[in-house]
């Protein structure tokens, strides 16, 4: 079955079941991640919303039990600026294993001035891309107790025309909030592809992809009150760029297929179908500077010194 063939037949709004298996989701709270949450929840899959404000897991959780009777979704405190914290919000899961984690939590800066973590990084490569890779060593061993444990790293759009500076990854001599945006998410892909190739190497069960949900507006996302309200006049606004972009609610798409379908394989990209803006998922061609592998293991080797991490990351 060609890729083009499966992406046909593949219904955003019937996913197969998935009852018995546990799903973590970063930053599930709200936005793309609170939509990746309820469309896994209505596979009757456990689902855990990592989240460092619990007033805003507790909406998040009630509006998904509102709208999937029965299903079964708690909060799991987690702060991806505090490293330090990272161990034990994991052993508050209290899991024997883990079938999937998406990571998709992160911050977003449009203005100055530049911030750091409680760690000292700056907030959005910190938080975005170390926060995470450092999260995974904890959560290494309960991935591989999985018969095929997925880790599903969210990416964007915009860092497809974006390039590490590795000799300047916390934006320390030059900071532009949207382009150390941009990095830090470009950061994460190629932590996720690399991720990858490590599991390969070790004959791991695991598998690692890395999506990206296209264009994705606020003003096209439908209402999940109170976690997401507009006005009409912000409904209206929204129309005409609807016919490139999307609501939060697709742009969950290619993450919620990235941990459910079988025939995703570990190393791929997928995002949505039109330009890579908007539809449904399928997989695409990896960004051409995303291919360097040099670049990703340099990446990996920093990211390890920042986040004072196991450069194994737990794997065997």
């Amino acid at each position: 079955m060609t890729s083009e063939s499966q992406t046909r037949i593949w219904d955003v709004h019937r996913l197969p079941r998935a009852e018995g298996r546990t799903f973590l989701v970063t930053g599930g709270n709200a936005g793309i991640g609170y939509f990746v949450a309820e469309q896994l929840a209505e596979t009757g899959a456990d689902v855990v919303l990592g989240s460092r404000h619990p007033t805003k897991a507790e909406a998040a959780m009630a509006s998904i039990r509102s709208r999937v009777p029965g299903t079964y979704v708690r909060h799991c405190q987690l702060d991806l600026a505090d490293l330090s914290s990272l161990r034990n919000s994991v052993d508050a899961l209290e899991l024997d294993r883990l079938d999937a984690v998406v990571y998709n939590a992160g911050v977003a800066l449009d203005e100055p001035p530049r911030r750091e973590t409680k760690d000292g990084n700056e907030l959005m490569f910190g938080t975005n891309h170390l926060g995470h890779f450092a999260l995974t060593q904890w959560l290494t061993p309960l991935l591989s107790a999985a018969p095929a444990g997925r880790i599903v790293t969210v990416g964007s759009f915009a860092a497809k025309s974006e390039r590490l500076d590795l000799d300047d990854l916390q934006s320390a001599e030059d900071y532009r909030p949207k382009r150390a945006y941009g990095r830090s998410k470009l950061a994460q892909m190629y932590f996720g592809l690399e991720l990858d190739r490590r599991l390969r190497a070790t004959d791991s069960t695991m598998l690692s992809v890395v999506v990206h949900p296209g264009g994705a507006l606020d003003s096209l996302t439908p209402d999940r009150p109170p976690v997401h309200v507009k006005t009409v006049g912000e409904r209206l606004s929204g129309l005409p760029a609807g016919l490139v972009v999307q609501g939060k609610d697709a742009g969950a798409w290619p993450a919620v297929r990235a941990v459910l379908d079988p025939e995703v394989r570990g190393g791929q990209l997928w995002g949505p179908r039109l330009f890579g803006l908007r539809g449904r998922p399928r997989p695409e061609p990896l960004y051409s500077h995303l291919a360097d592998t040099a670049v990703a293991a340099r990446l990996w080797d920093a990211s390890c010194d920042l986040a004072d991490a196991d450069p194994n990351l737990g794997l065997p």
